[in-house]
């Protein structure tokens, strides 16, 4: 509570830059698309945050310049485009550096998922916690007087300023003017339901930031008392638990697993890799479809066992055989996760291309990196957090790599060039999906409609439909694209490409050929 009392020039100063970075925000984003803002306001939240949380310039401090690069390199995916994903990256780096110049950031990157975790948890309801204990607080230093001596310090220079500018603007007719183009209901206007909710919510989000706390509720948590007694443990229970989960059941079970597992990667190695046929009436599609999610459900279920029967300093993490056998399991796993990689790629082969499906790519690379990590922990002896740790990294370079693949114009171009249409195989090119994709779809339609046009007559109409409705979509992107909020890299290449195909022809109809001509 003094922590909030104490500097209260500090709270109101925290105030006006969070009511200028609210009226930031709505000269940036309200009623406009996204683009570039997202980049220049995440600069001016950083010295915002940097301004009101200084730092001692010490000479021996290594991290005062880690600091802001690290957040410029997570600030960079929004000047290549504003997405979720790129967003999401920025808020997480943001957070990390306000806590760090906070001094509330622990080591560790599993420390730090979890106080991020916590920070987004509070961060909504941070600003009318941070005022309610601040008003509590000054009326129990008395200080509610000082508070409102300080707005009425006030009255008399605004009220005598404002009779002044009354009298000027009688007084000078340019003045009078200049009131005159002031329409105060049209000011009353801007003020809408819808905004103030905006407001409301970027006041939130900024204060979080400028204030950078972590929620108390987790330390006040009331721990489970221990039970006062110290007899044994039950006998038949520990027998039970020896029986079932013991050394000699995790041998066997190993070795089990290792002979299930060892005919599941034969089959896929003798139908996927090898290109044996398959049974009659089974194709590959259907081979590669009903394989893929569930052998990953089975790789995570094989790490949590490999996690739970190998914990560090248990009597089976020791033991060379079981070691063995578990870098065999796992190895094979590995190979599962490769094999349900290669089915995905057959079925998308098939079937086309898809964001959920560039997702399941992702996660099955990331299932396999998580295996040969466990391997890693294993023969390292590394700990249970550096475990985790090494995969919150793998994630996090993971995401942030996806922040620069413009997946909508990778999605584009696969489905056209492996659609019925381009090749004679597969399946009919779906154009409403490719134009729910956006802009970065442009370049793969000019290319598809390009080699339509000499398809048969009789495709002329769906053909013109599509050409229309292609046009439209750039000519409302090219629209949108002249406000300078909406400018990305990744926009500013695609206009690029654009411009040099040249304006877009849109087919006319054929004349039908009159008798007697």
């Amino acid at each position: 509570m003094t922590d909030l009392l104490a500097p209260a020039p500090s709270y109101c100063r925290r105030f006006g830059v969070a009511v200028l970075l609210v009226a930031l925000a709505d000269f940036f984003f309200y009623g406009q698309p996204a683009g570039i803002t997202w980049f220049l306001f995440g600069i001016v939240l950083a010295a915002a945050v940097a301004a009101l949380n200084p730092l001692p310039l010490a000479s021996n401090d290594r991290w005062l310049w880690i600091r802001p690069a690290a957040l410029l390199c997570a600030l960079l995916p929004l000047v290549e485009n504003v997405s979720p994903l790129s967003v999401s990256v920025a808020l997480a780096a943001m957070a990390v550096f306000a806590l760090s110049l906070a001094g509330r950031l622990r080591s560790g990157v599993a420390r730090i998922a979890r106080q991020l975790l916590a920070f987004v948890i509070a961060a909504p309801f941070r600003f009318v916690g941070d005022f309610l204990r601040w008003r509590k607080a000054a009326r129990h230093h008395g200080r509610r007087r000082i508070r409102l001596a300080a707005i009425a310090v006030w009255v008399m220079p605004l009220g005598l300023g404002l009779v002044f500018l009354a009298l000027f603007g009688a007084a000078n007719p340019v003045i009078e003017y200049w009131f005159s183009l002031i329409d105060l209901f049209a000011l009353l206007n801007l003020i809408q339901l819808p905004r103030l909710i905006f407001w409301m919510a970027v006041l939130a989000g900024v204060w979080a930031f400028l204030r950078p706390r972590l929620p108390r509720f987790l330390r006040r948590l009331p721990r489970p008392a221990r039970p006062a007694r110290a007899e044994p443990a039950v006998p038949a229970r520990t027998a039970i638990e020896d029986v079932l989960f013991g050394k000699a059941a995790i041998l066997r079970a190993l070795v089990v697993f290792n002979l299930l597992f060892a005919m599941q990667t034969g089959l896929d190695a003798t139908y996927l890799w090898v290109g044996v046929a398959l049974p009659d009436g089974l194709t590959y599609a259907a081979y590669a479809h009903r394989g893929a999610y569930p052998l990953i459900v089975t790789a995570l279920l094989a790490a949590g066992f490999v996690l739970a029967a190998l914990r560090p300093g248990s009597e089976t993490s020791g033991d060379p055989l079981i070691r063995q056998l578990v870098y065999a399991w796992v190895a094979q796993n590995i190979m599962l996760v490769i094999s349900s990689m290669l089915r995905l790629d057959l079925y998308i082969g098939t079937y086309a291309l898809t964001y959920l499906r560039i997702a399941a790519f992702v996660w099955m690379g990331l299932v396999a990196a998580g295996l040969a990590l466990i391997i890693a922990r294993i023969a390292l002896g590394k700990s249970s957090e550096w475990l985790l740790s090494a995969n919150l990294l793998t994630l996090s370079a993971t995401l942030y790599a996806c922040c620069y693949v413009n997946f909508a114009a990778l999605i584009a171009n696969y489905n056209v060039d492996h659609s019925y249409e381009m090749t004679a195989q597969g399946v009919p090119l779906d154009t409403q999906y490719l134009r729910s994709l956006g802009p970065g779809a442009l370049p793969a339609l000019d290319r598809f409609l390009a080699h339509q046009a000499n398809a048969p007559a009789t495709d002329e109409p769906c053909r013109r439909d599509l050409a229309i409705a292609h046009a439209g979509d750039e000519a409302a992107y090219r629209a949108e694209q002249k406000n300078w909020r909406a400018w990305s890299f990744r926009d500013w290449r695609l206009i690029r490409t654009l411009d040099k195909r040249g304006p877009l022809v849109v087919p006319q109809p054929s004349q039908p050929s009159v008798p007697g001509y």
